[in-house]
């Protein structure tokens, strides 16, 4: 005999399928506008002060070098990753 699910159940698993969906929306449009942004700079190279770099590689932190690779639009997956390995060797100053 197949269970029912209770209604607490059934409303959990709808707002966590609700909250999925809208979660890879925002991401498809973020890789979008990271295209876009990439189209704009056509090549040059953009000067970004230590702040930036900074908080780039904090973001950076749980993503792997293939993540990585498909979203950094500005910067290379390389450079993230060199400067996060920084920032550890220097006892975490510009990631604090």
């Amino acid at each position: 005999m197949p269970k029912v699910l209770d209604p607490f159940r059934f409303l959990l698993i709808a707002v966590a399928g609700w909250m999925n969906h809208h979660q890879l929306q925002m991401i498809e449009y973020l890789r979008e506008e990271n295209r876009v942004l990439r189209e704009l700079r056509a090549g040059r190279r953009l000067r970004l002060n230590d702040d930036q770099r900074r908080r780039l590689a904090v973001q950076a932190k749980g993503l792997g070098r293939k993540i990585l690779a498909e979203l950094a639009g500005i910067v290379t997956p390389e450079t993230l990753l060199v400067l996060r390995k920084d920032s550890y060797e220097n006892g975490h100053r510009a990631c604090k």
